[in-house]
């Protein structure tokens, strides 16, 4: 007898479905990490980091966090169309039901972005790069492609840039915000690596070579993205840039460790940073 909390699919194929039974688990965790946007400390603390001194000082400071928010929005808004494209390309039942809940998570990290933004003054400058990334997933010609690209890689290198924000906002929405957006890209991830994992087994070589093409195509525009800053942070991001770039290094040895998890070898490129 199933236990009352095992996920049952409407009219299950026939043929075993074990391989899937990574993707029903992250199902079964984002369903219970689902939160609400009211859950959110919205009169309790304050939207981002306060300061004290000149109107022209709390100015600057109140710009540099308008343009974190701004970024993050951005992105989340991509990730909507993303995930659903996901859904809606995804021919699998075990991960239709997962898409379901990522849709879900992305529309409400836009919502929370959104109202957090209006409360921190307004959108700030727009990242070039971020809406390159974007546009080669969505343009993606292959399942695959779109699940490698979006979710075991760049769910995964996002998770370590909302830590950092979360540490250097203590006290505030924000932080509350990114704490909760690390439990459910973290989810994300993990969903992107177990469904990888089916749709790479027994994948002909031509797959995987256009997948490591992806990666590769894809990896010199992150690094752009990693480094850019709007005006707001071009003298903080210049005072951080050694800082900055060791941390991309780390992050992309950690995406081309997550490729050879897989099967895939993207270790063989070059990036001037």
């Amino acid at each position: 007898m199933k236990s009352e909390h095992s996920t049952q699919l409407a009219d299950p194929p026939t043929a075993d479905r074990s391989a899937f039974a990574g993707v029903l688990r992250y199902y079964e965790l984002a369903k219970r990490a689902e939160w609400q946007i009211r859950e959110l400390p919205w009169d309790e603390l304050p939207p981002v980091p306060q300061y004290r001194g000149s109107p022209q000082k709390i100015a600057r400071r109140n710009d540099i966090w308008r343009s974190v928010v701004t970024q993050q929005l951005q992105a989340d808004e991509l990730a909507v169309e993303l995930a659903t494209q996901l859904f809606a390309l995804a021919p699998d039942p075990e991960a239709k039901l997962y898409y379901t809940t990522m849709v879900q998570d992305e529309a409400r990290h836009t919502e929370a972005w959104l109202r957090l933004v209006d409360e921190a003054g307004g959108r700030g400058e727009h990242d070039p790069y971020l809406d390159q990334l974007a546009r080669m997933q969505l343009d993606a010609d292959s399942l695959e492609e779109k699940v490698l690209l979006m979710q075991v890689f760049y769910e995964r290198l996002i998770i370590p840039r909302f830590r950092l924000i979360a540490r250097a906002s203590r006290g505030t929405v924000l932080e509350d915000l990114c704490n909760r957006l690390t439990v459910d890209d973290g989810i994300h991830h993990g969903s992107g690596m177990a469904y990888a994992r089916v749709l790479l087994t027994n994948a002909p070589k031509k797959t995987e070579r256009k997948l490591v093409d992806a990666a590769n195509r894809m990896i010199p525009i992150f690094v752009e993205h990693a480094l850019w800053r709007p005006k707001a942070r071009e003298f903080v991001g210049s005072l951080m840039r050694d800082t900055d770039i060791r941390r991309l290094r780390e992050d992309l040895d950690t995406g081309v460790r997550l490729a050879a998890s897989l099967g895939l070898d993207v270790s063989d490129f070059e990036i001037s940073i």
